[in-house]
């Protein structure tokens, strides 16, 4: 038995793409979730709990009680996914205070020192490069099953389907630190696509779509294969969560554990919808919008908390707007773990949690959430400010939410004072979430603690060649982000923000493909090119050969340029380099004169 007086465990499994309709308890009609909908019927549930529209603000806001635009993290790509070095994290408060920490599965925020998981108060970390597997920072040729995975710095292999694979590592992380308090972080990169997942999982719902005439035309849209996949990945993590919480019984620890669900933002996968974002086929649970709008369906997600030794495990809803924000600071009220409430953006939902009146102190309050997925933010873009019922998107249109709960009719013109109310509170959000924007974010060169540091075109800054695509609500032409663009090899370009901490001598190798994937610089792959979806399941397909004959580096006022022999694997240059910030450039040109940036750049001190 846990002694009486030791603080609580924390579990806390995090999602990713999962949308507030995406579970059984939540009236979907397909989807069955039995496990996760157990966990419901005996949590305190935030019913109006509000995240950020896409992966990595909503966890840089999670992790900092702070909103995520004011971290430096406002996009998922482009530099722009990295929480600032003066940024604690929660890990970094429980570490401090005695707890074991863990995470396993996707981080999101960073893949190079300083902003690495292990940089961040976490010290058990196996996680995916990137903001899911096969992205750029991603071990070459991950696609889910039998994969490597980077554990505290050093990529291992791993047996398994992801899923399982995260779950795993987490059930051992607890068995090991059963007998101190832990702070287990699951995060498991599902059911974000690609969506690839063992078929055992999947089948039911492709039977079921092809044998009942009403589920039929729920997954009829040409999108429902993915949806029937999208459904599997979330029926393999609802495996996984009873598994492990039947293992924290056999333990003795889930009477004190707390134990926490929540997804990242609204659904991904599981719903099609038109061009106003309405829903057309599958289920939302009567929202507009999913993953990266601003409308409710984009930021509404469930959360579950279930602590039976606090008091906190009966069939309770609490409706009170809260945000992501809040969670830092509530989880070390709830930890007894000292903290500076001014130091949050978010409060503690303590008094709401464990009321001491029937009618607890909690002041009306603003929150504001929002998609950028831009170089810069604009003011007012893909925005919703939230008071009360009322909702302000992008800064004009307005809903109330009981009366409108799928946000069909505009009535800003019948309520000028609550727009003008709303307005203000967007401004002032503005502000204090803008004061740093136009900072960098340098990735440190030369630091002791991480000698050899990888840069990859994931964290590329400003392209200025072609679009490689582009996303519905997203800028995906900024850098080279995932795989299968490296296998196509497109033609386009950036910088990294980077620090050099000490001054000397640096050896910085430029290459088209990572190391382990063995290949000359311009050698291509036979095979058809593939996009980054589904199809990678059997692998990324060919790559495209480009045929390199000079390549160039430009830091710090220092450059330099010369030939490579296009059957080596990368071209190396040793350069002196002065201590400080700098911008970090790269290009590779070939014999027509095409040019691109080097998509993986390993650099550290020479002789290291």
């Amino acid at each position: 038995m846990v002694a009486a007086h030791r603080p609580p465990n924390i579990v806390f499994v995090l999602t990713d793409d999962q949308g507030y309709g995406d579970l059984g308890c939540h009236g979907n009609p397909y989807l069955r979730t039995p496990n996760i909908d157990r966990l419901h019927g005996q949590s305190v549930r935030l019913t109006n709990f509000h995240v950020g529209p896409t992966c990595s603000p909503t966890r840089a806001g999670l992790y900092t009680g702070h909103y995520a635009n004011s971290t430096g993290v406002w996009h998922t790509i482009a530099g722009r996914s990295l929480l600032r070095r003066d940024e604690r994290t929660l890990a970094d408060h429980l570490a401090a205070a005695g707890y074991a920490t863990g995470l396993f599965g996707k981080w999101h925020l960073g893949d190079a020192y300083p902003y690495r998981p292990q940089d961040r108060g976490f010290q058990e970390v196996v996680t995916h490069g990137g903001g899911g597997v096969g992205n750029t920072p991603d071990f070459w040729g991950n696609n889910y099953t039998g994969d490597h995975y980077c554990r505290n710095g050093v990529w291992e292999p791993f047996d398994g389907y992801c899923t399982d694979v995260w779950f795993g590592l987490a059930t051992d992380f607890i068995t090991r630190h059963r007998d101190r308090p832990f702070y287990c972080m699951l995060t498991p990169n599902a059911p974000h696509s690609p969506h690839i997942v063992p078929e055992r999982f999947s089948r039911p719902y492709l039977d079921l779509a092809r044998s009942d005439p009403a589920a039929a035309r729920f997954f009829n849209h040409p999108a429902s294969d993915q949806m029937v996949k999208f459904y599997g990945m979330v029926a393999c993590i609802d495996q996984n969560v009873g598994l492990l919480r039947a293992r924290l019984d056999d333990l003795g620890l889930a009477e004190n554990t707390i134990f926490i669900f929540m997804t990242d933002n609204g659904s991904a996968g599981g719903l099609a919808r038109d061009r106003e974002q309405f829903i057309t086929h599958g289920y939302n649970a009567g929202m507009r919008g999913g993953k990266a709008t601003p409308y409710e369906g984009g930021h509404r997600v469930p959360f579950f908390l279930h602590w039976p030794a606090g008091g906190l495990a009966e069939d309770r809803d609490l409706a009170t707007l809260t945000a992501n924000v809040d969670i830092a600071p509530t989880l070390l009220d709830l930890c007894g773990v000292p903290n500076d409430p001014a130091g949050f953006h978010g409060r503690s939902l303590l008094p709401l949690l464990r009321p001491t009146a029937a009618v607890p102190d909690w002041p009306d309050r603003a929150i504001v959430t929002d998609s950028q997925r831009l170089l810069q933010p604009l003011q007012w873009r893909l925005s919703c400010a939230m008071r009360g019922p009322w909702r302000l998107i992008n800064g004009h249109a307005l809903y109330h939410l009981p009366s409108d709960p799928e946000q069909r009719h505009d009535v800003a013109g019948q309520h000028p004072q609550i727009l003008a109310q709303l307005r203000a509170d967007y401004e002032a959000w503005w502000a204090l979430v803008s004061a740093h924007t136009d900072e960098e974010i340098p990735i440190l060169l030369g630091d002791p603690t991480a000698p050899r540091v990888l840069l990859t075109s994931h964290d590329w800054r400003r392209t200025s060649t072609q679009a490689i695509g582009i996303e519905e609500y997203g800028d995906d032409s900024l850098c080279v982000w995932n795989q299968a663009q490296v296998h196509a090899g497109p033609e386009a370009n950036g910088y990294w923000e980077v620090e050099v901490v000490r001054a000397g001598r640096y050896r910085i190798e430029l290459r088209r493909w990572p190391r382990e994937a063995d290949l000359a610089l311009a050698a291509g792959i036979p095979g058809d090119v593939t996009r980054y979806t589904d199809s990678i399941a059997d692998g990324y397909g060919g790559g495209r050969a480009i045929a390199i004959s000079t390549a160039a580096i430009a830091i710090a006022g220092v450059g330099a340029e010369r030939a490579v022999d296009p059957a080596t694997a990368a071209a190396v240059f040793e350069l002196d380099l002065p201590a400080g910030p700098a911008h970090l450039q790269t290009t590779l040109r070939t014999v027509d004169g095409a040019a691109l940036g080097a998509y993986y750049v390993y650099v550290e001190p020479a002789g290291h």
